[in-house]
């Protein structure tokens, strides 16, 4: 499966933390990430990223190119309510192509574990007929 790791700034230590806590099934999967996140994570883990942009410089665009391509099984896109983005409408965006196009998305922690729990179950192999 291929999963793209996002994170804005604030949650970022949260993204990292999960990736170190889920890493015995993220390492299973093709993933992918915006500049800073993947590099982050990768420092604190084994995982192997392709990095995109940073997500203000269209790394959430090149992510949403990908959903908008069907090529994109499952976002973790682990948002901050609280701080006004300054790239708000490729949030949006992207957001919108995950529901246009059926694709799993997590905005925290607590749905990330549950599509990452339910991924180790194999509950995302209906992927594979609309993407094989």
């Amino acid at each position: 499966m291929k999963i793209a790791l996002i994170a804005h700034d604030k949650k970022k230590p949260d993204m990292v933390q999960f990736a170190v806590a889920y890493e015995s099934i993220l390492r299973d999967h093709e993933l992918y990430s915006t500049g800073t996140t993947g590099t982050r994570v990768m420092e604190a883990t084994s995982l192997q990223i392709e990095r995109f942009q940073s997500g203000p410089l269209g790394g959430d665009q090149q992510i949403g190119a990908l959903v908008a391509k069907n090529e994109m099984d499952l976002v973790l896109f682990f948002r901050d309510p609280l701080a006004a983005q300054p790239h708000e409408p490729d949030i949006t965006a992207l957001i919108r192509l995950c529901d246009v196009y059926s694709i799993p998305l997590a905005t925290n922690m607590a749905t990330g574990e549950i599509l990452v729990k339910g991924l180790a179950r194999g509950d995302f192999e209906w992927r594979k007929i609309v993407n094989p």
